[in-house]
Parts: C-alpha cells; structure tokens; sequence
C-alpha cells in the first residue's frame, strides 16, 4: 500500500535536503510546505516536521513528511511532530488562494539582510521580477503575532502573493509561491542577489559606485514593462497511464516457429 501523496511527499523530502546541503538553511531551523488537494478538492499540507535540521540534518524519508489537514489544521499522517511554526503557514495559505508552497529558511545572505532590520536592494536580473524585497517588523519566532504580521503583510500585496518574498527580521527568509521548485528557485537566487547586494552596498559607501546598479543602470530607475522575463507558473502535470504489451510479441532469442 502507498502512503498519502507519496510522490509529493518524496519530492518535498528530496528538495529539503537539497537545500540543506546548499547551505540555504542551517541547523538551527527552517521549514517548508505545500499545498495538495485530493481529488475531490479537499485541501492538504505537506509539510516538514519539527526538528527537521536539529536532528536529522534535513535528511527525512517521505514518511517524515506530515500531512495536515488543510481545514482544521490537524496532523492526520506522518512520522513525527508539527513545527510551532505551523500557524505561519496556516495564515499565509489562509490569505490567498493561488500560494502552494511556504518556504522559510535561515539562508546566510538574506539572514545578513534580515539582522540588519533593512530591506535587502534587489539588483540582480533573476530576482528583479520579484519586485521589493521588504524587511518585516520583528515579532518572536514561532508567536502569533509573527503569523499575523506575516499575514498581513501578504494581505496588502495581493496577487503578488503567489510569488513573494518577505525577510522576517532577525529570523530569515519567507517565500511564498506557486510551486515547491519555484520557491527553491527564489531562494538561490535571492542569496546571489543578497552577497552582491551586500558587496554593492560597500563599494557605494566607499566611492567607488554612485548608486547602486542593476540590469545596466541605477537600481532604482523602473524597469520599463516587458523588460524581465517574469517567473513561469508551473504548467500541467505530465503523467503516464498503463498502455497493454502487444499479445504477439516475441523476444529476440526466441524462435518463430
């Protein structure tokens, strides 16, 4: 018998440790999620446990993948203990409909960003899509009133929800996103951006830079629209079916007659 949503529980299990390894979150934390649905359109999270990095390094089998509830937000499968950060997935899914994926991490760049109580310049062309990249006001890890600063940050910013991402001061990063690929993606390319931010910022403070620079020119001069080339939604699923062998099939050694 199969677990629940083994493959996507694979797949999350499989990108987490790929993000460990990467060094774009530490031992200290970090957790990822996603949004599923069944085929009657029941909503799911699939999420990572507590102590994903402390104990097991992100190194987790899908079964150490929960499942949760969508509505009542209770486990109902998986090896292993909810994260107290649950209830920041919770509000971001809550605010908008299109995010499937929540990923939060203490990658060492944008952590530098998110100390700094700054929000971090956005210069470098795979991030540019990705419009400000804000700083939020500090609330305690895992606190309801970092889930609803959270949450209301995401409120005001609509649509651009789907593809988002917010430092959470002192605490790292938040990306919100449409598809678990696409958050990974977000994150490596925000730390590039993060260290040359960084490096830029040095340069400008000791003359040899203006202003910052981005795709060509100041990076605070508008893009004109249709310059970048926005981050693809993901598409269609592409799945196989069972297909019958041909009764008449001989193998190669065996004789025709």
């Amino acid at each position: 018998m199969r677990m629940m949503f083994e493959t996507e529980r694979a797949d999350l299990a499989h990108t987490v440790q790929k993000m460990f390894d990467r060094k774009n979150t530490n031992v200290a934390g970090g957790n990822m999620s996603i949004k599923v649905f069944d085929k009657d359109g029941h909503p799911f999270i699939l999420m990572t446990p507590t102590m994903m990095s402390e104990t097991y390094y992100s190194e987790l089998h899908p079964a150490q993948i929960l499942v949760i509830d969508g509505n009542t937000y209770k486990k109902i499968d998986g090896v292993g203990d909810v994260t107290r950060e649950v209830n920041m997935h919770e509000r971001a899914y809550l605010t908008h409909p299109g995010i499937r994926c929540v990923y939060h991490s203490h990658a060492e760049n944008s952590m530098f960003w998110a100390t700094s109580g700054l929000d971090m310049p956005n210069l470098t062309e795979a991030t540019r899509e990705l419009g400000e990249i804000k700083n939020l006001p500090f609330a305690p890890a895992t606190s309801e009133e970092l889930a609803d600063v959270v949450k209301n940050a995401l409120s005001n910013i609509g649509d651009k929800a789907m593809e988002n991402v917010f430092l959470l001061n002192s605490h790292g990063v938040l990306i919100t996103s449409t598809d678990l690929h696409v958050a990974a993606r977000i994150l490596e390319t925000l730390e590039w951006n993060a260290k040359i931010a960084y490096q830029q910022t040095i340069f400008k403070k000791i003359g040899i830079l203006n202003e910052l620079q981005s795709c060509g020119q100041d990076a605070n001069t508008p893009m004109k629209p249709g310059t970048l080339a926005s981050i693809p939604l993901p598409g269609d699923d592409v799945k196989s079916y069972p297909k019958e062998f041909p009764t008449n099939f001989k193998r190669p050694n065996e004789s025709k007659y």
